[in-house]
Parts: C-alpha cells; structure tokens; sequence
C-alpha cells in the first residue's frame, strides 16, 4: 500500500520491456513514458525498438537517465512530444 502511494506522489511507472531478445524494467515518470511514445509513433517505430535504438547509443549512462535525455534533446530540436 505504501509503495503505490509512494508511485501515485512521484509519477514514476515501471514497464518492462524486451530490449536486444532481454527483459528489462524501466522507471520513468508518465510524462516522459508519454514524450517517448510521440516520438516512436512519429518515428513510425514501436516504443521498444526506440528504448532500444536509445540504449545502443547509450554510453555507460544509466538506461532511464538516457532515455530522459532523448526526451528532453527531442523537445531542445524541435522535435519533441509537442510538435
């Protein structure tokens, strides 16, 4: 019970993901889960095969920092969730 109210104050959703033929689970908040599925779907990519592209050129940096990252260069180009 503690922990949902804890998830339900941070905004922070876990979803597990197959990335390169592994499960693996991610912790985000919504707002970003929301910002990267845009960028998938404008991309005409599924949202894991873009976690995926994201953590191939990931280097050594934590898989959820990197993903933020993306999120946040996408919207610095102009081709962020808004666009």
């Amino acid at each position: 019970m503690r922990e949902a109210a804890a998830r339900a104050r941070s905004g922070v959703v876990k979803r597990s993901l197959s990335i390169a033929g592994h499960a693996t689970s991610i912790s985000l908040e919504e707002p970003f889960w929301q910002a990267l599925k845009a960028i998938a779907g404008r991309r005409k990519l599924s949202l894991a095969a873009l976690v995926a592209e994201i953590d191939r050129a990931r280097a050594g940096v934590n898989l959820s920092s990197a993903l933020r990252v993306h999120v946040l260069e996408a919207l610095q180009n102009g081709s962020g969730p808004s666009d």
